[in-house]
This record gives C-alpha cells, structure tokens and sequence, in this order.
C-alpha cells in the first residue's frame, strides 16, 4: 500500500514537474485561498495608472506636512526687498506681490485644501450611509417620504446653496465646511439605498431577521459593511469636489481669508498678476489639478479593484 502511494505521488510530482512545479510534495494547493480584500490590493497594485496617482498624492500630501520646514521663510512674513522673484534656490516656487515665500504658501494652502477635502467627504459619508441605508432598509411609505426629501435638496442648484451658506455663515474653514456638506450628502444618499435594498433580500439578512435582530443592528452589522466598497469609491470623488468648491469659493472672495491661506485663495490673488508673473498661478493650480486628477484616477481603480464581479 505504501509502495501505490509512493508511486502515486512521484507520478503527480513528475506531472507538475512538467509546467515547472519543481517542489511538489504532494500537499501543496496550487492556489492559495485569499480574502476579498487581498484580492483587491492584489488587482489594484496590477493597476499602474491607479498606482502612480497614490504615489502623487502621497508626495503631495507629505510636501504638506514637512514643506514649511524645508524653507526658513514664514508662509505670512512679508519682506518688502523680495516681491514677486521668480522661483530660485533660495524661494523654490518665487515670491508674491508681498514678498512671501510662495513654497511655504502653497504648503500651507495645501493642508487647509485637503483638510476641508478630506473632512467634507468624511462628514458627506456618514450622514449619506446613515440616511439612505435607513431609507433602504425600511422602504415603504419611509422610503417614499425620505427620497422627496432628497429630491426637492438635489433640484436646488449646488453652487448656489454653497455661495448662500458663505454669505450667511461668514467666512472661514468651518462654514465653508457646513456650506458644501449642507446638502453634499444626498449623491453619497441615493448610491447607499441602491445598494442595500439590492442587499436587504440575501439569505444572511433574512436569518438575522428572523433570528431577532434590530432593524439598527441589521443596518449597522450586515447592510452597510457590504458597501464599504462603494463608500471607498465615492469618497475618492468626493474629496476633489470639495477641494474645487473650496478654490472656487476663495477665488470669489467667500473662503478662506488672510493671513489664513489655501490653494484657491493663492490663486484668486496670483490672477490679476497673472500676465506679468504667470508663476504665481502656476504652482497653486498645478497643485489643485494634480491633486484632483490623482483622487479622480484613484476612485477609477478602486473601482475596478473593489468590484466582486471582476473577481478571479
């Protein structure tokens, strides 16, 4: 019996040995059993464009942190001697109409930016998965009540909410915050009830139902971990949404106000000059589209990585 065994196996190793699978013992599996989300990092890293957009937002993100420090000049320290310099070893990115460092602005600028980026979509996807997985939850007459809700909010022009809220709120990071998020939430809203009333009908949720569960615990613990996916996803759109609506808003004179800056607010300032100094807009801007470019190219791979239906 031994000696069949012994046989078996050497004719399986002498098989495998064919198509290179020179270390076969006869225990191995030829392929390892991975979790859905290693499976996602596996097709996302396949992925160079969504790849190289991580990379640039991480550059980006750590030039904001550690680029103050990379200058001895102070983002709101004028000097008189050194207004509007072109970029040079001793100011990287040049001067402006106040003889600031431009390289220390665009730092700085760059975390109010992605702070209210990053905090917006935040704040736009809990109250998004809060409402719109109770609507789908329930349905019925709740459903019906919740979603004329969010249709009479999406029918008022976004922009013009957002300008509204500034006037009211005044200006700073705050309001402007509480300006793009007042009714921001409500795409974030409609994606999430899609999803859980497609996922309410699955058999797990229905044994959970059966078995007692709340409606909040069904919600919290079985619907919204299954749209952690899309969430992911539509926090990398989100994110650049909120970053132009912070830029358009400071470029209108409603954001952020100095000596504060942001990306936006450096290029409202840097347009009158922008024919005689055309560096003074072109690091803010390269900033913004780079930075919303990447969060754009990112969300297109996650997508593509998250989707279990492109799963091997």
């Amino acid at each position: 019996m031994a000696e069949l065994v012994e046989n078996k196996i050497q004719s399986r190793k002498e098989k495998f040995n064919i198509i290179g699978c020179n270390d076969f013992t006869g225990n191995e599996i030829v392929r390892p059993n991975i979790t859905y989300w290693e499976d996602a990092w596996r097709r996302l890293k396949q992925n160079k464009v969504a790849i190289a957009s991580l990379i640039t937002l991480a550059i980006i993100t750590l030039l904001c942190i550690i680029g103050p420090y990379l200058t001895p000049y102070k983002f709101m320290v004028n000097d008189s001697s050194a207004i509007n310099l072109g970029p040079s070893g001793k100011h990287y990115f040049g001067t402006d109409d106040l003889g600031r460092d431009m390289f220390a602005r665009v730092c700085i600028g760059g975390r109010v930016s992605l702070i209210i980026g990053l905090i917006g979509a935040l704040i736009d996807t809990v109250v998004g998965v809060l409402y719109g997985g109770i609507a789908g939850y329930f349905g019925g007459k709740v459903d019906d009540i919740m979603m004329r809700i969010v249709e009479v909010l999406i029918s008022i022009p976004y922009l013009i909410v957002v300008v509204l809220m500034s006037l009211i709120l005044g200006k700073g990071i705050m309001s402007i915050i509480i300006a793009m998020t007042i009714t921001g939430w409500v795409g974030m809203a409609r994606l999430i009830r899609g999803q859980v009333m497609q996922i309410k009908e699955q058999e797990y949720v229905l044994a959970a139902r059966a078995l007692g569960a709340s409606p909040m615990r069904i919600i919290l613990k079985h619907l919204l971990p299954n749209t952690i996916g899309i969430m992911i996803v539509a926090i990398t759109f989100d994110v650049p949404i909120f970053i132009f609506g912070e830029a358009f808003l400071s470029f209108i004179g409603l954001g952020i106000q100095s000596p504060n800056t942001s990306w936006g607010a450096i290029a409202a300032t840097a347009q009158q000059y922008l024919m005689f100094y055309p560096t003074q807009l072109f690091f803010p801007s390269l900033f913004i589209s780079l930075t919303m470019l990447s969060f754009n190219l990112l969300g297109d791979g996650l997508r593509d990585a998250l989707d279990p239906r492109l799963r091997q």
